[in-house]
């Protein structure tokens, strides 16, 4: 046993407690190292998400950039011709399609000018045969036949006949007359308002009218 009385040595007794504190400090840092994140080390700063889904699209970018850097240039120019080519060829086949479906309204159009051009021609042969100026085989009336036979087939038809109803689509009224009930050329049967007099005829070419016929109408007794 240890004599109380004993003077005590300062080394020995600092000893065990400097043993206990390490062994504190140590169960302290175990205690710490159990509690942190399985995977970690501790201190470790955690690993960010959201720079790593980040960092594909940038890298695909730069791929992407490096593929065209690579590219020749006769290559780039041969795709921007080939375009080019694309779009000139589309732009021609609306350009035709536009054509061939526009094509039979020009043509219809020009030929109805040309007949309405004609039309103080056909009034002069008109008045011509009215006063017996082209008489049967004069070289005149063959020539006016002729032409009225070309335009004939071109659709062109002249209306506006005595004895017919009146029709405000192809007839202008002018006058309106008293009925002549011994009018052999007036129908005996008119319930309608009736053309009595052609003031000058009309002409029609297909469903288009020309020119509406000037009439004079009266209203049958």
């Amino acid at each position: 046993m240890t004599d109380p009385n004993q003077p005590i040595d300062p080394d020995v007794s600092t000893q065990p407690a400097d043993s206990t504190s390490e062994a504190e400090e140590q169960v302290d840092v175990e205690s710490v190292n159990d509690e942190a994140v399985p995977g970690e080390q501790p201190g470790a700063a955690p690993a960010d998400d959201s720079a790593k889904g980040e960092s594909a699209p940038v890298a695909e970018a730069e791929a992407e950039q490096s593929t065209d850097a690579d590219l020749h240039p006769d290559t780039a120019r041969a795709d921007q011709l080939q375009d080019d080519y694309l779009r000139l060829q589309a732009e021609y086949v609306n350009y035709k399609r536009r054509v061939d479906r526009d094509l039979p309204v020009h043509r219809t159009r020009a030929v109805h000018d040309l007949l309405e051009a004609l039309l103080p021609v056909l009034d002069e042969i008109h008045l011509a045969e009215q006063h017996g100026d082209l008489p049967e085989g004069s070289p005149f009336r063959a020539i006016a036949d002729k032409l009225e036979q070309t335009l004939g087939k071109q659709g062109l038809e002249r209306v506006g006949i005595k004895g017919e109803p009146f029709d405000p689509n192809v007839h202008e009224a002018l006058m309106h007359a008293p009925w002549d009930a011994e009018d052999a050329d007036l129908p005996s049967d008119a319930t309608a308002t009736t053309v009595v007099t052609v003031l000058q005829p009309g002409y029609r070419a297909g469903e288009r009218v020309l020119r509406a016929a000037r009439v004079a109408v009266a209203d049958p007794q």
